[in-house]
């Protein structure tokens, strides 16, 4: 099963990070099912400080492209979208606009 890696920093607000965490101790059942029928099969979050590092399982429905074309037309995750960019802020070298990125592995054991 595919497995993907990717990062993105908060706001450096402790408030912030506070909402933005309890935001995530129960996301809205639409964006539950968007991740479900996107085929994300796995998903996990972990935070140290205001970098997160997300970990998604993918099944081999799984697509980047169908995945954002699917969310840009969804008004429900784009109204998250926006509530969450609130919380999120771009990272060093990231095209403008652009939120989570993925990370390159560099060992494997």
């Amino acid at each position: 099963m595919p497995r993907y890696c990717l990062t993105l920093d908060l706001k450096d607000d402790p408030a912030l990070i506070a909402e933005y965490e309890q935001h995530h101790e129960a996301i809205w059942p639409e964006i539950r099912k968007s991740i479900v029928d996107s085929g994300i099969t796995g998903m996990e979050i972990y935070r140290f400080d205001n970098r997160l590092f997300m970990i998604m399982e993918v099944d081999d429905t799984f697509s980047f492209d169908a995945k954002g074309q699917a969310d840009a037309a969804n008004p429900k995750v784009q109204e998250w979208e926006n509530l969450m960019w609130k919380y999120q802020q771009p990272m060093k070298n990231t095209l403008k606009g652009e939120k989570w990125v993925m990370m390159k592995r560099i060992f494997e054991l």
